[in-house]
């Protein structure tokens, strides 16, 4: 487990950030310093229903104003749950962080319109009420891994995540259904999330990636075949519309170390990710 110090020095030693002016970075070195003062990691979450489904709230002792990280959990959109989270809510929460990890309805119950409602859903209720919580409803990110980066990369490419000032995505192929069914042909789980091709293009994040400028995005993948190429073709299309994007080689990692070493480790995706969360959210 990290400790804050060790966690703080990763992410600024280790990963270089991209050239800020000398006052913005004053004002996020004292902005971390207030928030870091008297902050430690609450023991459980709160859990609360935002009406289709839970959330759990972790928030840092006596937090006030503090940044909200809200995490989208993978599972091929048939499984997972919020609890599926290790060590991120500490390592996030002790660096004086909200973390909030949701539910989502699944498969076969729920399809992927659903869930995507669902993602929408509990964002708008995360604005709506973590300031009773101490986080900053005008300072939120949004993350997902897999199945869970699918529908955070889709909702905030469509417009449902109005306000978030940053998304992290971790680790999918499918930014673009139909490239991917012709390119290398849908896996299983793609076809039972995915069986109506007159639906595809409606829930590819690429439809809508060149189409504005969104908010900025970083964008990970893992050594799995095909990954890297996906992630930077979006991450192509999202600069192509004005999008700030950067990309994280974690070809290091497999597709379920990168979300489960988050927040756990010295450097690498934690060191990469806490960087870019500084500069665009806290």
């Amino acid at each position: 487990m990290l400790d804050r110090r060790t966690f703080l020095l990763a992410a600024s030693a280790l990963f270089v950030a991209l050239p800020a002016e000398a006052g913005l970075r004053e004002r996020i070195s004292a902005r971390k310093e207030e928030r870091l003062i008297g902050k430690a990691a609450s023991a459980k979450p709160v859990t609360v229903s935002y009406g289709p489904a839970l959330l759990d709230i972790y928030a840092p002792d006596n937090a006030r104003n503090a940044p909200v990280f809200i995490h989208v959990h993978g599972g091929g959109w048939k499984t997972g749950n919020r609890k599926y989270v290790q060590s991120t809510p500490e390592g996030l929460t002790q660096n004086g962080w909200v973390f909030v990890s949701i539910d989502y309805r699944l498969l076969p119950e729920a399809p992927v319109t659903v869930q995507a409602k669902d993602v929408e859903a509990a964002y708008a209720f995360v604005r709506a009420n973590v300031g009773r919580y101490g986080g900053d409803p005008a300072c939120i990110a949004v993350s997902g891994h897999s199945a869970g980066c699918h529908l955070v990369a889709l909702t905030g490419c469509r417009g449902g995540l109005a306000g978030a000032k940053a998304l992290v995505l971790s680790d999918v192929d499918v930014y673009d259904i139909a490239a991917q069914a012709e390119r290398n042909g849908l896996r299983s789980m793609h076809k039972e999330a995915f069986p109506d091709p007159a639906l595809w293009a409606e829930l590819s994040p690429m439809t809508y990636a060149s189409t504005a400028k969104r908010m900025p995005m970083l964008i990970a993948y893992s050594r799995v075949k095909g990954h890297k190429r996906t992630a930077l073709e979006f991450a192509a299309a999202l600069k192509k519309g004005g999008t700030h994007a950067e990309i994280f080689d974690g070809s290091s990692y497999s597709h379920f170390s990168i979300n489960r070493n988050f927040g756990n480790e010295n450097g690498g995706v934690t060191a990469a990710t806490m960087d870019f969360l500084e500069r665009f959210v806290a």
